[in-house]
This record gives C-alpha cells, structure tokens and sequence, in this order.
C-alpha cells in the first residue's frame, strides 16, 4: 500500500468517528515527531499495539479485502505481563469489503454493530485440519444461542452483536447499499502474532511505498523511547 493511501483511509475514518460521534484517545493523533518525544510511560501503546491499524491482507486492493481498525485497549499477548485480561477495538467495514476467513486459537471475542450500515457474517466451525466443517455452527448473539447450517450468513444491523468463539471461522463486509459500518470488537487479550489462523496464507501487515510522510503512526511502527 502507498502511504499516501494509508493517510487518506485514516483521514476519512476520523471524518467517520466524528460522524458517528465516536471519540478516539488523545494518542490517537500523536504525530510522528510527538511520539519521538514520548518516553517509557507509553510503553503499553507500543508493546501492545495500540492505535492505528489498516491491512489489505497482502491482497494489493485494501477496498475489495481489507480493514481498518483501531485498538483502544489490550492486555498484551504475554500472560506474564498482562496490564488487563482484555481488549478493545473499533472498525470501519466498507460495504463489500471482505475481512478473508480466519478463527483465534485462544482469543473469545464480541463483534457488535455500533452504527451506520449492516455487517454480514459468514460462520463456519473447523476441522483438526484447519479446513471449514460441516457441522452445524453454534450462534451467540445478544443472549440468544441456537444453530445454523454451516456456511450460514448473518446480518448484524445496529445495535446487534454475535459472539465469535475459538475455532469458529469467519468473514464478514459491509453490506452493500446500505453504507459503511462502525463496528466494535470487546474480547479477551489480543495477539495477532500466533492467536490468528487465516484459511488462506496472506499478509497481517502491509507493505508500504513510502511517497509521502505518515501522518500518523500505524501500530507497528512506533520509534522505540
């Protein structure tokens, strides 16, 4: 991705945020020589991967299979040096714009509609073999569990959350025609290092043709203090 493009997406989600009148934390808008200030009291941001987060999965089209997401909070994947057992993050899904198949070994987690458009979600469960099942998939969805056929798509409309356990596979997108979604994830520690199992091989972290300055910092890219 060229980073003129990554602050553009940046940009228009803030527009996005003020829109939907959700308040990012103030090291949101750190700049780059900011965080060149910011000494070892910020180290949570940077061992944890606060802030801001944009992937095109390695697919080279971030508006056909990408997202774009801020994490507010995480305990950090070291259980030994965990400030907090949870995480928190907020995402923007563009209408047809797929997050690929993936499941979390470990990480339980809450997706919840928080506003605009409706998000669709694709649920399969997985085999030893790390290949989709067949089975019926267990659903959780804002104290209403039941079953559905494998392969089952569902709308979240606003206000509407599913709970997403270990091993359950999914993908989901915006909706078309019905705009982009404000979407929110509440789970136990994130660790996108080994708690991700993709179906397909691709990339957590795009590479970058530098043809302008970062406006802002992505989360892997803070200066050390």
């Amino acid at each position: 991705m060229k980073r003129s493009e990554i602050n553009q997406i940046i940009l228009d989600g803030i527009k996005f945020f003020d829109e939907m009148k959700f308040k990012l934390p103030p090291f949101a808008y750190w700049s780059p020589s900011e965080w060149k200030e910011k000494n070892h009291e910020y180290d949570e941001i940077r061992e944890n991967k606060l802030g801001w987060d944009i992937t095109d999965f390695g697919s080279g089209n971030f508006y056909k299979t990408g997202l774009f997401l801020f994490t507010l909070r995480n305990g950090g994947a070291d259980p030994q040096n965990q400030t907090k057992s949870y995480a928190e993050k907020i995402m923007i899904v563009r209408e047809n714009q797929v997050t690929p198949y993936h499941f979390h070994w470990k990480k339980t987690e809450d997706i919840i509609n928080r506003g605009g458009g409706n998000l669709m979600i694709k649920l399969y469960n997985s085999t030893k073999d790390g290949d989709f099942g067949s089975d019926p998939v267990m659903v959780h969805m804002d104290g209403r569990k039941f079953e559905v056929p494998a392969g089952t798509v569902l709308c979240l409309k606003p206000g509407e959350s599913i709970t997403l356990m270990p091993g359950q596979y999914h993908s989901f997108w915006g909706e078309p025609g019905c705009g982009q979604v404000l979407v929110g994830e509440v789970s136990e520690c994130n660790d996108d290092a080994s708690d991700n199992r993709f179906y397909e091989k691709i990339g957590r972290f795009p590479d970058i043709e530098e043809d302008e300055p970062p406006v802002y910092y992505l989360c892997n890219e803070y200066p050390l203090a």
